[in-house]
């Protein structure tokens, strides 16, 4: 048998990661697993996207003289489609089997499933009947009168219009990317739509300066209160927000702003109630999932997809490809990629050797399923984006695949929030690491890029803090007026600009944020559920806190604002030139260069240095060009921008160029030289 190109020559992340020297035959196992599994999946196909068009044969298809609807159930013993149309009869329409476990009956007559239209499908397996959804429905709407889920046809007369031909991803350029949920957008108690969201947040967005949207919840979930991590129709919109013409209008407003539009996708688990979801669709408990315990995941209480049966990658790929053709999606951030990636879904397990990466926990079908993931996207959208949610760190996520990688183009630094949350927990102010700090927000994998931040909606959700409240707690409440001198209020505002600044300059060649955590929202998220009285009070977004400009909620939504443009600007994220200039361990001092500038840290709570001695690596003369303690971002305006500074040879600095400057306590200036 002629051995793959993975073998007969060494791959490129052997090159950019010596340490994995010892893994390789691990990894050409792998190269070798995705090169055999691919040849097979494909088959006659060409390439993934001529092969990932599941969502075009099966589901609901309208013909000239008719309607077709197919669907994969090769465990079912009979299939019967009811709906309004006939009455809810389940015997008017049976399905014929076909091969392969596939399933098929024609509807006579054009205007026999009108648009809006109820539909379910009657499965007969193991003598047992269940009305299901099917599984490629594009809708799925509560039904009003018996409040059950029910798929619903959507056929509108009139076809959506796009004007977003010419958007393409500008990857030159760096993500700001904002997180958010749609229906908790709003200001009001209740479920925001795509259009109040389309009219009011985007704008919103656009101003502060975001480039990238991340939305959370796309596809149907029964569950509101799941943060649409429980999955139970992969090709639907949730209702929850409104209609698909709804979500194409949002899409293409977006792109109209030069707005890049990500979704944040659930393909590591599904929803297990078989009223809504997929799970047990055709009678068995294989036709998707594992079976036994390895198809349930422990702690999410969901199920685990076999990324080993073809059936399932087909129908996985076909649901990419679908996102991105029928709705314009710019890209996806996986979620849960560290529980595909293992067996153990990455509990309880310390990844502190490669030694994790490589063993028998590792599920090499995942793995298979996410490279095969991403050469479909490219395939689609050649400038589509792509971010992995892995707390493992694991070599080689965002590599291209033809260098032994897994193909992600980013990775959520993941590690940066819980540094930032260990460290004011654990730490007194003045005992805060520089070095730590400083190693962990620049310790990447070479040649792998990554997504920096302080806090996304996991540190936001009720039993957690965001950043401003856990430094300030419910003083918040009380104290936010720009003219309060609440020193907790005042420490917690230096001490979030600096984190924030800090990580958004060193984090990654990217950065996001959490709707809201831009001017420090004060409240968690709490969905409504049966312990709270469904209540939506902690279920929306007070806009009216950023606007109110007596209050310093305005100040930190301006630091935000102006600091992303600031980055734009001196084109920072990018910047491959990062050198540190000097490092403080008892005064709390971290300075360093990037993109040409010189950025100084004062973390110390208590100490101002008249003259810190900061050394350069250029003579020259410097002027500060931006700086955290500005008045208009609720600063003391304690520092000079119109002072220029010429360097001379620090003898208390070794001899390097630098001069004496003025660094305010819990500060961060940046100096260019003129």
């Amino acid at each position: 048998m002629q051995r793959s190109l993975a073998v007969t020559t060494e791959l490129k992340i052997l090159a950019i990661d010596p340490y994995l020297k010892p893994f390789e035959k691990d990894l050409q196992l792998r190269m070798d697993r995705y090169s055999s599994h691919k040849k097979t999946l494909l088959g006659q196909y060409l390439d993934f996207k001529s092969f990932a068009n599941g969502h075009l044969f099966y589901g609901f298809h309208l013909v000239k003289e008719g309607w077709y609807y197919r669907e994969w159930a090769p465990g079912a013993e009979e299939l019967h489609l009811m709906g309004d149309f006939n009455g809810w009869n389940p015997e008017t329409h049976p399905l014929k089997r076909k091969e392969h476990g596939n399933w098929e009956v024609f509807i006579e007559g054009r205007d026999t499933l009108k648009h809006t239209s109820f539909v379910k499908v009657r499965v007969k397996a193991n003598g047992k009947e269940r009305d299901r959804l099917p599984l490629y429905i594009k809708r799925t709407v509560q039904n009003p009168e018996t409040h059950d889920f029910v798929g619903q046809i959507w056929n509108p007369e009139k076809q959506f219009m796009w004007h977003d031909t010419k958007f393409r991803v500008d990857h030159t350029s760096p993500l700001f990317i904002y997180e958010l949920h749609i229906g908790m957008a709003q200001e009001k108690e209740g479920i925001g739509s795509f259009k109040e969201f389309t009219d009011t947040i985007l704008p919103r967005i656009k101003d502060a300066g975001y480039n990238t949207i991340q939305i959370m919840a796309i596809m149907q979930h029964p569950y509101y209160a799941s943060f649409g991590y429980q999955v139970s129709n992969f090709f639907a919109v949730s209702s929850w927000f409104g209609t698909p013409d709804e979500l194409k209008e949002l899409v293409d407003t977006a792109h109209s702003m030069g707005i890049v539009v990500l979704m944040d996708l659930v393909h590591s688990h599904a929803l297990d109630n078989q009223m809504e979801g997929i799970y047990g669709f055709d009678g068995t408990d294989h036709q998707f999932f594992h079976v036994g315990s390895r198809g349930n995941h422990p702690a999410w209480k969901t199920k685990l997809f076999n990324y080993g049966k073809n059936e399932v990658l087909h129908f996985l790929l076909s649901n990419l490809k679908f996102w991105l053709e029928e709705y314009h999606f710019d890209g996806f951030r996986f979620d849960g990629v560290t529980s595909m990636a293992y067996h153990h879904q990455g509990l309880g397990v310390n990844f502190s050797d490669y030694s994790k990466y490589f063993s028998a926990e590792t599920d090499l079908d995942a793995l298979t399923y996410l490279q095969f993931a991403n050469d479909l996207i490219r395939e689609v959208r050649p400038d589509a984006v792509t971010i992995a949610e892995d707390m493992s760190g694991m070599p080689g996520m965002c590599l291209p695949v033809k260098d032994g990688g897994i193909g992600f183009d980013y990775r959520l630094s993941m590690g940066v929030p819980d540094l930032w949350i260990k460290t004011i927990k654990e730490r007194r102010d003045e005992n805060w690491s520089m070095n730590q700090i400083w190693h962990e927000l620049t310790c990447h994998r070479p040649q792998e890029k990554t997504i920096g931040y302080v806090e996304s909606h996991d540190q936001a959700l009720v039993g957690d803090k965001t950043l401003i409240f856990r430094l300030a707690d419910q003083e918040m409440y009380w104290h936010m007026g720009k003219n309060d001198q609440n020193i907790l209020i005042k420490r917690a505002i230096e001490l979030s600009k600096l984190i924030k600044f800090l990580t958004i300059t060193l984090a990654g060649e990217g950065y996001m944020n959490f709707m809201g955590n831009e001017f420090g929202h004060p409240d968690w998220i709490d969905f409504p559920t049966k312990e709270n009285d469904w209540s939506y009070k902690y279920a929306c977004r007070h806009w009216s806190l950023m606007d109110n400009q007596e209050l310093s909620y305005a100040d930190l939504a301006t630091f935000d604002r102006e600091t992303i443009a600031f980055l734009k600007t001196n084109k920072v994220m990018q910047a491959d030139d990062l050198v540190n200039l000097w490092t403080e361990e008892k005064d709390n001092i971290l300075a360093y260069k990037k993109s040409g500038l010189i950025f100084l840290f004062n973390f110390n709570p208590t100490k101002s240095f008249p003259d810190f001695a900061l050394p350069v690596e250029e003579y020259g003369e410097y002027q500060v060009v931006f700086n955290t303690d500005e008045k208009q971002f609720g600063g003391q305006g304690r520092i000079a921008t119109d002072y220029i500074y010429q360097t001379k040879l620090l003898s208390e600095r070794e001899n390097k160029y630098g001069f004496a400057i003025y660094a305010p306590s819990r500060t961060a200036l940046v100096l260019r030289k003129l």
